[in-house]
């Protein structure tokens, strides 16, 4: 089956998310060098308004769209022009989720392998790893703190 077909047979909001994941995918990838991962994930805060939004009663139908969304941030990862290592993807997914109003935790972490670091980066909600497989943090421990910069609260 062609891509175009397989394209054409998402439903409306899937071909959405993949459009916008193919454009923020190059966008953060530049973010992160010109201002780093802190600065571009405190700017990616401060354009979504996850804050004003309430927790829903029942988060089944909110874990469906995470995992969905993340599929499609890969697929864009994947397919187009722009192949994103994990870190460009993480975000994109974690900013998407917040503009959708689901907090996810972008997570971090590391290993020693063959006398090499590597670090790989994800996305949990609820504790449920998204946009990779659920044996990640056993496999990269994650940092304890990988939010944007917390604003100091004045007295």
């Amino acid at each position: 089956m062609s891509k175009w077909h397989k394209f054409w047979q998402l439903s409306t909001a899937e071909r959405t998310t993949f459009v916008q994941a193919l454009l923020i995918l190059p966008a953060v990838a530049l973010g992160l060098r010109g201002l780093g991962l802190r600065r571009l994930q405190a700017l990616l805060a401060g354009l979504s308004r996850l804050d004003d939004i309430q927790p829903l009663e029942h988060p089944a139908p909110q874990a469906q769209q995470a995992q969905g969304l993340a599929r499609m941030v890969r697929a864009a990862a994947a397919n187009g022009p722009y192949r994103a290592t994990c870190l460009p993807q993480s975000l994109t997914v974690w900013w998407l989720l917040r503009r959708g109003g689901i907090a996810g935790q972008l997570r971090l972490g590391v290993r020693k392998e063959a006398n090499c670091f590597e670090a790989h980066a994800w996305v949990e909600v609820e504790g449920v790893v998204l946009n990779d497989q659920q044996d990640v943090p056993q496999r990269y421990p994650p940092f304890t703190q990988t939010g944007p910069p917390q604003k100091a609260s004045l007295p």
